[in-house]
């Protein structure tokens, strides 16, 4: 299984996006799925999109993107936590299977 480059975006780069971090770290550790992550801004979306496989975000981001997006706030506030965990492995594992 190739290894998944995750794009996690939040405001600020700084808050959400490192708790979000640190809970796709343990989720796709859990599902042996080997992953490297990069945190970001929303801002910076565009330019980082194209060194990623997949984009993660705390936040809204309505512009069109060539990559798969997920959102993940539901890790931080824990509502829908369980679906965004399966999407998340879900995602990850059909990206490292088809490289």
């Amino acid at each position: 299984m190739k290894e998944v480059k995750i794009l996690i975006a939040c405001g600020s780069g700084i808050a959400t996006s490192t708790v979000v971090q640190e809970r796709i770290k343990e989720i796709l550790s859990e599902a042996k799925i080997p992953a490297k992550i990069i945190k970001g801004t929303v801002g910076q979306v565009p330019d980082l999109q194209d060194d990623v496989d997949v984009i993660m975000l705390t936040t809204r981001y309505n512009k069109p993107l060539s990559k798969p997006v997920l959102s993940v706030f539901g890790l931080i506030s824990g509502i829908n936590e369980d679906q965004i965990k399966k999407q998340v492995i879900e995602t990850c594992k059909k990206i490292a299977e088809e490289k």
